[in-house]
């Protein structure tokens, strides 16, 4: 089965308006609107670096007790904690870790089997 959310820690920490400190979260994978739909974004339009800030509030889908997590809380991340979410969006959105969980129809053997897509035409 493919897994499609990823728990995580924060290296320091989400301190909400209440002094509360939100370090677990869950990340979903990455659709392809969530890749498109930020491009449209007036904010990623004038700053083109703001997309990873639109990116992760449309794929972090738990951080801490908070009911949702937009945009103004991931501004609000410390440097560190951003850049662990940059560098986990990547690794479980990489082509490479995409496996095929399945059965060996001969032996009965359960089998991950990568998925190797061609590289793109040049």
């Amino acid at each position: 089965m493919l897994q499609t959310e990823y728990e995580f820690t924060l290296p320091k920490g989400y301190s909400d308006s209440g002094g509360t400190l939100h370090r677990a979260g869950t990340m979903r994978l990455s659709t392809a609107a969530d890749e498109i739909v930020p491009l449209k974004d007036p904010r990623v339009q004038q700053n083109p670096a703001y997309l990873s800030v639109v990116l992760l509030s449309r794929v972090i889908t738990k951080l801490g007790t908070l009911p949702a997590v937009d945009t103004k809380i991931i501004e609000r991340l410390f440097a560190a904690d951003l850049a662990y979410l940059q560098d986990l969006y990547q690794k479980i959105n990489a082509e490479d870790n995409l496996f095929y969980e399945g059965v060996c129809p001969e032996c009965g053997k359960e089998a991950r089997i990568p998925i190797n897509f061609p590289p793109a035409p040049e």
